[in-house]
């Protein structure tokens, strides 16, 4: 792959992320990479190059789309692939792998079917061609059913493991042998129509998440707290959400075209949902099964809407009565946000344009080597690493339109614009050297002891092809990269996993999944020391496995 690399003194502030980063040529096709595989229920011995620290012990699970077809019927987009769950098990220096489909109802009747009976994200399930003329008109009349492929993330309610996608439906999973577990209905613990496969988890053992509600009322994006289990409770083998509330609504700034969303985030003490121009049309959305179309078609990216950031005290659920505002901007994943000195820093994965989800079908990832390839890559967002930072206090006293980020060494800036009004530019929080690699999505941390803390490291990919082609360290301190990067490898989502005795921040370890297209079966894990960013060992597993989403490290005593 040949970049092509402008000089720093030719990039402003004023040119999109997109602008700002390499033209490709030449990029390989990655077909292989969204083909349907084969789960392996078993798990089976890999071979082991270089060493795996023998302190490592648990499991690595990972979530993603693992098969496009039934019969005759084909998926349309990468997001529509049925849940493929993948575990690799650490202990003692060896590494063992398996996998599973989930066993979703969209899986199952799919399967006994042969046919797509169950629309997806992309995909619209047509009529039984069984059913007589009438039938089958009738049935464009109602909405079907949302699906419970939980193909997105493993997520941790009361200490169960759950797969979880972006619907109101969930699957409880056991992580030791994947066997798919009973489906959790979010409705019917809180009044929400669907939640975010990312939530965050405090020091007390209690997950937050962020729902969406729809009625004659409006739109309302709701903040989900689901308590920690109880010490004495009496451990069965079911679900466990009771406690679980809605401890904040915040209404749509237009009831009829509420913000798409993904994340969200969170502090020590305050949430900030991000309302950003990535357009829900709810009349299309009424109306999309009648005009025979799919779910990601009545999202649209609308630049004249300003990104609004709705602050919460987490404890008390009260939103407070500052508006937020920044310029158009689009996010999937945020890093970290943590207070300082009576300001809240948030760091997020932003880019400057939200046509990005649409774009993944499966036919522009199954595009050929070179020119079709090259389009398709060069006419994407590019996410770069951005920092935001929130004045706390701002009242009827507080001067306009000065800049009131006064922490030192912050370039973002805040400024009072309106009474209730605030208006914020960001830092951008890296060197020039990242634009070289396409900028970088799925950002991790040493979540457990710097998640809504002051922290310095964080771990992503970096996107010089359509999925990620390079593992990425950045100090935001420095703003200094480290960089894991072969051609033709494509590596998962990095999860970094704590030494025993950790001392610093960056002790440890981070996993990743790598898989290439250019040859068949061979995938293998790979083990970074997260300090130096070099390779430890791999472990070599002769199976394919295809681009996958997110996961998470289950340790174990």
């Amino acid at each position: 792959m040949q970049l092509l690399i402008k000089s720093s003194s030719a990039i402003l502030s004023s040119v999109s992320s997109r602008q700002r980063c390499p033209q490709a040529s030449g990029l390989e096709s990655i077909a292989p990479l969204v083909s349907t595989a084969e789960e392996t229920p078993h798990p089976i011995t890999t071979t082991i190059k270089g060493t795996i620290p023998t302190w490592i012990n648990g499991s690595f699970l990972r979530n993603g789309p693992g098969k496009f077809e039934f019969g005759e019927d084909r998926y349309t987009h990468w997001f529509d692939g049925m849940a493929m769950m993948h575990r690799f098990h650490i202990c003692e220096g060896n590494v063992t792998y398996s996998s599973r489909f989930l066993r979703s109802d969209s899986y199952v009747l799919n399967s006994e079917r042969n046919r797509i009976v169950v629309s997806e994200f992309g995909t619209l399930a047509m009529p039984d061609p069984c059913k007589n003329i009438f039938a089958r008109f009738f049935s464009r009349f109602t909405i079907p059913k949302a699906t419970d492929n939980a193909g997105v993330n493993f997520v941790k309610y009361k200490g169960d493991y759950y797969v979880s996608t972006e619907t109101n439906y969930m699957r409880r999973v056991d992580p030791q042998s994947l066997e798919t577990k009973e489906k959790v209905d979010w409705s019917q613990y809180v009044a929400v129509n669907a939640a975010t496969a990312h939530p965050h988890y405090d020091r007390d053992g209690a997950t937050y998440n962020m729902g969406n509600s729809y009625g004659t009322s409006g739109f309302f994006y709701n903040i989900i707290r689901v308590p920690p289990p109880e010490e004495n409770a009496a451990k069965e083998d079911s679900e466990d959400l009771n406690g679980a509330q809605v401890i904040c609504s915040i209404q749509a700034s237009e009831s009829r075209k509420p913000s798409y969303f993904h994340s969200f985030v969170m502090s020590e003490n305050y949430i900030v949902f991000v309302e950003q121009p990535i357009k829900l049309d709810l009349l299309k959305f009424m109306l999309y099964r009648i005009a025979g179309k799919s779910f990601h078609k009545v999202m649209t990216w609308d630049p004249t809407y300003e990104t609004i950031f709705h602050l919460v005290n987490r404890h008390t659920g009260k939103k407070s009565e500052v508006k937020y505002c920044a310029a158009p901007m689009f996010t999937l994943h945020q890093i970290n946000a943590f207070e300082d000195s009576g300001f809240l820093v948030m760091d997020m994965c932003c880019g400057d344009d939200g046509e990005v989800i649409a774009d993944y079908t499966l036919e522009n990832l199954r595009r050929d080597t070179g020119e079709e390839m090259d389009k398709f890559y060069n006419s994407m967002c590019r996410n770069l690493p951005r920092r935001y930072v929130l004045p706390l206090s701002v009242d009827e006293e507080t001067p306009l339109d000065q800049n009131l980020v006064t922490l030192p060494n912050y370039k973002a800036t805040a400024k009072k614009t309106n009474p209730g009004e605030v208006y914020m530019t960001h830092e951008e929080l890296h060197d020039d050297e990242l634009l070289q690699y396409g900028g970088l999505e799925f950002p991790q941390i040493n979540y457990d002891q710097y998640n809504g803390r002051p922290y310095r490291y964080f771990y992503a990919c970096g996107f010089g092809h359509v999925f990620g082609d390079s593992l990425l360290k950045m100090d935001v301190h420095t703003k200094e990269l480290k960089v894991w990067r072969y051609p033709g490898f494509f590596p998962s989502e990095p999860v970094f996993v704590a030494s025993p005795r950790a001392t610093e921040e960056d002790d440890g370890v981070v996993l990743s999944v790598i898989i290439t297209p250019r040859e068949e079966k061979s995938t293998f894990l790979l083990v970074l020391d997260a300090k130096t960013f070099t390779e430890l060992g791999r472990a070599e597993v002769p199976v394919n496995i295809p681009y996958g989403t997110h996961g998470v490290f289950n340790g174990m005593g």
